[in-house]
């Protein structure tokens, strides 16, 4: 039987442990919380941090591992390089994890490769960003290099805006003691999630961001679509695969962010993993109808192949929306939340969570990582999604 370790073990995790269970191997998982979902669901586990390598190395050693894997987590993928090449297993490479994690990299990528992308700088001191800002006399964005969930992520209209949040932003990032500061673009977001093969890209599903009116760096709703009468996907699509066909990732899923600025797109980030609150693990399934996860283990384990993953005709309608619920009035200590049985009975919602119960205080989200909550709302057209859409509006409510 084979045994295939799986970094991290939360909840987003869980889908990929259950199929490798599935496909009947046995999962070994890594995480600190000993009580973590992944965990409880895992056939061996090993508490730690995943970033003690000496502890994790020794823990594949030990019950002899024939796969390494995540998904729907920024911060495993250089260590599943690492991993991969340790083990002699199929994984991303060091170059390609490097790639798809730090957004310097990405933007020299996309330069390379006659891509569209913003004025930006790299910036050791937030001197450094306040030249690019005086430089193009716009408002900026400085981040991490390599962070996740929008940790250290700030729009900076004036030098004081730079010199107030610069330190907090260089604190995420890890591989590197730099910040990335790049023009502000003004426009609608997307996301584009897809599947590598070793001589082809597809793309599994696009949404749509919009945003917590409180933050712009955080998204309140992605909503999927297989075309859009406002924007052309398929250049979008076109777009994307030329970064991941000319990178050397050689399988795997893909998650990437874009701007829509003038008629161009423009990368914000990518990442060779799937898209984060079940995008990869549901809605990229359901928008095609094909279980990603079974190839991905398939190639894990040494069957890199090819696979046919292009849209058939039956699924082109298809929508899905993933919705985050949005706090009341700013926040306070919740005293009753209704609408719950509407949320278990509607067969189109797929999955929902809420990161609170009854007595706890609730804020606005500080990033992405705190939200309050969401749903999944999976449909087989765009009026039926809008009408669950809309009834979840209506039932769903947070009282203090």
């Amino acid at each position: 039987m084979k045994k295939i370790l799986v970094l991290p073990g939360t909840q987003w995790q869980v889908p990929l442990i259950e199929k490798i269970q599935e496909m009947g191997y046995q999962s070994l998982v890594v995480n600190p919380d000993p009580d973590a979902p992944g965990m409880k669901r895992a056939d061996k586990v090993l508490v730690s941090d995943i970033f003690d390598k000496e502890k994790v190395i020794s823990f594949g050693k030990e019950h002899h591992i024939d796969a390494v894997m995540s998904d729907e987590c920024d911060i495993a993928m250089n260590l599943v390089a690492e991993l991969g090449r340790t083990f002699n297993v199929p994984t991303l490479d060091d170059d390609t994890a490097a790639l798809y994690t730090d957004k310097f990299l990405m933007r020299e990528f996309s330069k390379k490769h006659g891509l569209k992308y913003p004025e930006y700088k790299l910036c050791k001191t937030a001197e450094d960003a306040i030249a690019l800002q005086k430089e193009l006399n716009k408002p900026i964005i400085i981040k991490p290099l390599d962070s996740n969930a929008s940790h250290g992520v700030f729009m900076c209209n004036t030098e004081e805006d730079i010199r107030k949040h610069f330190q907090e932003s260089l604190f995420f990032s890890r591989v590197e003691n730099s910040v990335l500061a790049e023009r502000l673009i003004v426009g609608t977001e997307f996301t584009i999630d897809g599947v590598k093969t070793p001589h082809c890209h597809y793309t599994m599903a696009i949404s749509e961001k919009k945003h917590f009116a409180h933050n712009e760096s955080i998204a309140n709703e992605l909503l999927f679509s297989h075309y859009n009468p406002n924007f052309d996907y398929d250049k979008l699509r076109a777009t994307n695969d030329v970064f991941v066909s000319n990178s050397n990732l050689k399988f795997g899923f893909t998650h990437a962010e874009y701007k829509y600025e003038d008629g161009e797109f423009y990368l914000i980030e990518i990442a060779a993993r799937g898209g984060g609150n079940m995008i990869s693990s549901c809605i990229t399934q359901y928008m095609t109808g094909y279980d990603t996860y079974r190839y991905l283990v398939e190639c894990a384990t040494g069957n890199v192949h090819d696979e046919d993953f292009s849209l058939k005709s039956e699924y082109k309608e298809r929508s899905a929306v993933l919705k985050f619920f949005a706090t009341p009035n700013g926040g306070g200590k919740v005293r009753k939340v209704v609408g719950l049985d509407y949320l278990e009975e509607e067969p189109d919602i797929k999955h929902y969570r809420l990161n609170f119960k009854i007595g706890d205080v609730i804020e606005d989200a500080l990033n992405d990582s705190v939200r309050i909550g969401f749903y999944i709302v999976c449909s087989e057209n765009m009026k039926k999604l809008c009408e669950v859409i809309h009834n979840v509006e209506e039932k769903f409510k947070i009282f203090y």
